[in-house]
């Protein structure tokens, strides 16, 4: 599929990921198009799947959820039912921001966040170890975000 995105398509995906509440006229203009066209290619960049949707950046740290975990989960099970019912679970839990299964040591690495480290020591204690097939974790708390697209 992405072999059918030209010079203009990539060039739409880039500026909406930077700036989603452009309007069409401020779109077109960037990438050099008339209004009409830009519609019809966004509408069809949205159908096929390349922009899955349009969201406000939240500044976390005054949401009260500036804490940042990251997370290696090994699993007692890895057949496919196990990383199903974990996969299942874990969109369940609320302060889990990003789940990865990794070709690694581990199996999935989290990113969580919370208020602060006593919140995350709950949410780890009570939440994430309770995941089906969880056998051991790892945690790495950032100390600061340098970059977050």
């Amino acid at each position: 599929m992405e072999d059918h995105l030209d010079r203009i398509d990539r060039n739409i995906l880039v500026v909406l990921a930077r700036s989603g509440r452009l309007s069409m006229a401020e779109l077109a203009e960037r990438v050099g198009l008339s209004k009409t066209p830009v519609q019809a290619r966004v509408k069809r960049l949205e159908k096929d799947g390349f922009i899955r949707g349009y969201a406000a950046i939240v500044d976390r740290e005054k949401m009260g959820e500036g804490h940042v975990a990251f997370v290696q989960v090994k699993l007692s099970d890895t057949r496919s039912a196990a990383l199903d019912a974990f996969n299942r679970a874990v969109t369940g839990v609320p302060e889990i921001e990003q789940c990865h299964m990794m070709a690694a040591s581990f199996d999935y690495l989290l990113k969580v966040r919370t208020r602060d480290i006593a919140a995350y020591r709950r949410v780890l204690g009570e939440r994430i170890s309770a995941l089906p097939h969880v056998a051991q974790t790892s945690t790495f708390v950032a100390m600061e975000t340098v970059k977050d697209r």
